[in-house]
C-alpha cells in the first residue's frame, strides 16, 4: 500500500505566509482558494515532489481540532523538508524573519541541517540529510 503524508497548518495570516514560504523555502503555489473574506480557505503549496496544506485560521468545526502555534504558545508537529540549498534558504529565513531553533549544523547521521520557526511560529526542520537513500 503507498502512503503520502501532507501536513496541514493553520496561519493567522496565511496570504502573507503563502509568500513567505513560497519566497524563502522555494514552495511553489499549486492550488489557493480564497475564502472571500481576505483569507484562504484552502492553499497546497508543493516543493518537489512534496506537499503542504493550509489555510487561515478561523472558528469552523476543523479548527476546533488545529490552530495555530500562537494559540497554543508551542508547537506539537514539525515538518522536515529534504533540500539541496540548506545555507541559502536559512540565509533567507533568518533575513524574513525566521527564529533560528538550531543553527546551521552537520549531523552525525550526514548531511547539513538547520531548524528555525516561521514568522508565525510553526517549527520548520531542513536537511539535505535523504533517509529514504
Amino acid at each position: 500500500m503507498a502512503s503520502t503524508t501532507i501536513p496541514t497548518m493553520r496561519y493567522a495570516d496565511a496570504v502573507a505566509m503563502i509568500d513567505w514560504l513560497c519566497s524563502v523555502i522555494g514552495f511553489e503555489r499549486h492550488l489557493v482558494v480564497e475564502d472571500g473574506d481576505g483569507g484562504i480557505a484552502h492553499a497546497q503549496l508543493v516543493l518537489g515532489d512534496g506537499m503542504i496544506m493550509l489555510g487561515s485560521a478561523r472558528d469552523d468545526p476543523f479548527d476546533a481540532f488545529q490552530t495555530t502555534p500562537a494559540a497554543l504558545g508551542r508547537v506539537t508537529q514539525s515538518a522536515y523538508l529534504v533540500v539541496t540549498d540548506v545555507d541559502g534558504i536559512a540565509a533567507r529565513a533568518q533575513a524574513g524573519g525566521a527564529r533560528i531553533a538550531m543553527p546551521l549544523h552537520d549531523p552525525d547521521h550526514g548531511g547539513r541541517a538547520c531548524s528555525f520557526f516561521d514568522p508565525e511560529g510553526h517549527l520548520w526542520n531542513i536537511g539535505t540529510y535523504d533517509p529514504w537513500t
